[in-house]
């Protein structure tokens, strides 16, 4: 028998749906959460309830590391056993070392393997696997579909409520200054992933309820400008919020595909719980 086509690869900052779960052909490589001397691999010994609880009961900030490059090659040296190529999309490299280590493991597997930077995270990442996936059922060659890809990658926009401006501060992805200003003003900073894959503070708002309608004007925009026609909403062990958020976009766009899921631990960690995204794809 020969070998099948495409192998899809991420890692587990995406948002892995039902049916990426259920596919055959696509593999997920856990990031690690390290909580003091223990070290837990995000989605199969810590889910996102178990993380929460801990950082409760322990007031202690975890830390998170990409993969080891042995574990990925581990990974390419199995698939190519099975596949001709594979194509790994992965956390925004400004944000994470994960996408380097996919690469170097890639060389030393010698596995041809087409690296895509979603310069994101979360759903971007999947919205990218099942534009990918569905190209090569159409029959797309690898090298087009990662070319294709890596277009997608810059039309995606995200804004981020983040539940812990304390743990963001924490985990190094926010300056002393904003982290402080913040806290003493009460602010509520709308956090994005820029087009080059890095964080920054988008507005400051003063209440939760005033980055709320600024969300909504943000997706209002886009639906006028790109047309979009689906919007994630990702949280942070608060679907209440999310629900809420649909509900509001509902009203105002009734055909707007809404989808509703967590962020991973390895996101959880940084954001906190009781964050709030929403994601979506401009045409």
């Amino acid at each position: 028998m020969g070998l099948k086509k495409i192998a899809w690869v991420t890692d587990s900052t995406a948002y892995i749906t039902e049916d990426l779960k259920n596919h055959p052909d696509v593999f997920v490589m856990p990031l690690a959460i390290i909580f003091g001397d223990v070290v837990y691999e995000d989605g199969i010994s810590l889910t996102t309830e178990q993380l929460y609880e801990k950082i409760k009961q322990s007031k202690e900030v975890p830390k998170t590391s990409q993969p080891a490059v042995g574990k990925f090659v581990e990974l390419y040296e199995k698939l190519k056993n099975d596949y001709e190529q594979a194509i790994a999309i992965h956390i925004s490299s400004k944000l994470s070392g994960t996408l380097d280590s996919s690469r170097s493991a890639s060389e030393m597997a010698e596995f041809p393997v087409e690296i895509i930077d979603s310069k994101s995270m979360s759903y971007a990442i999947t919205s990218l696997l099942n534009t990918g996936i569905e190209l090569s059922e159409q029959g797309m060659d690898g090298e087009m579909i990662a070319k294709k890809l890596r277009e997608e990658a810059d039309k995606g926009e995200n804004y981020i409520l983040l539940g812990s401006l304390e743990q963001f501060y924490k985990g190094g992805r926010m300056s002393g200054t904003q982290f402080l200003l913040g806290n003493l003003l009460q602010i509520k900073p709308i956090i994005r992933i820029n087009q080059n894959g890095e964080f920054e503070v988008f507005e400051k708002v003063r209440s939760e309820k005033k980055a709320v309608r600024r969300l909504l004007e943000l997706v209002n925009n886009a639906y006028n400008e790109h047309s979009i026609g689906e919007v994630q909403i990702m949280h942070g062990n608060v679907r209440e919020k999310a629900i809420a958020l649909e509900k509001e976009i509902k009203n105002k766009y009734p055909n707007m595909n809404i989808v509703i899921g967590e962020i991973s631990s390895t996101i959880a960690a940084h954001a906190g719980e009781g964050t709030v995204a929403i994601i979506w794809q401009n045409k």
